[in-house]
């Protein structure tokens, strides 16, 4: 599965949001890495839930055990709601600017022209270098922008070169 489409047709997701006269350059996904805290609490809550039940199994303690199994549940579906999210997110890159697209009930899009961008940084911290993914810093003239971070974004040193080319292109490129 390729993370960095070239041309390739955006989901239809994202697709509705694009202009006539653009086209995509690149678009990823969130880096899964975004699931790491959902899943250490659902596999937390199971241990604990576990640990419980055993502890309590007596049937005195079978409301106790039936509430606590109830919480379980409810951060299980937690979970599932947060991959769920994940699935739908795309950071996207086309020939005139870079859009967010979060949620799945409420579609939240940040955009910022290509043209407005007057600095791109990316940092990764010792867990981002360890899993492979960054957060893109963008700044702009002028007051603060819709999309200013852009967290969990895979092979940020790759997309960082990608988009400062296209930011910045070589007189090579205009021929």
């Amino acid at each position: 599965m390729r993370l960095v489409t070239h041309g390739d047709s955006a989901p239809s997701s994202v697709n509705r949001y694009l202009l006539p006269n653009e086209h995509q350059v690149i678009m990823v996904r969130r880096h899964p890495a975004v699931l790491l805290r959902p899943v250490a609490e659902v596999f937390g809550g199971l241990v604990l839930a576990g640990l419980l039940s055993k502890w309590l199994g007596d049937n005195q303690a079978s409301q106790a055990l039936v509430i606590v199994w109830w919480a379980w549940l409810l951060l299980l579906i937690r979970f599932v709601w947060k991959v769920a999210e994940w699935s739908v997110d795309y950071f996207v890159v086309t020939s005139k600017r870079m859009l967010l697209t979060t949620g799945l009930i409420t579609r939240r899009v940040a955009m910022m022209p290509l043209g407005k961008v007057t600095d791109m940084s990316f940092q990764r911290s010792l867990l981002g270098r360890m899993l492979g993914y960054g957060e893109f810093v963008l700044e702009s003239a002028g007051q603060d922008q819709a999309l200013s971070t852009v967290p969990y974004i895979p092979y940020p040193e790759t997309l960082y070169l990608e988009v400062c080319q296209m930011l910045f292109p070589s007189s090579d490129d205009d021929d």
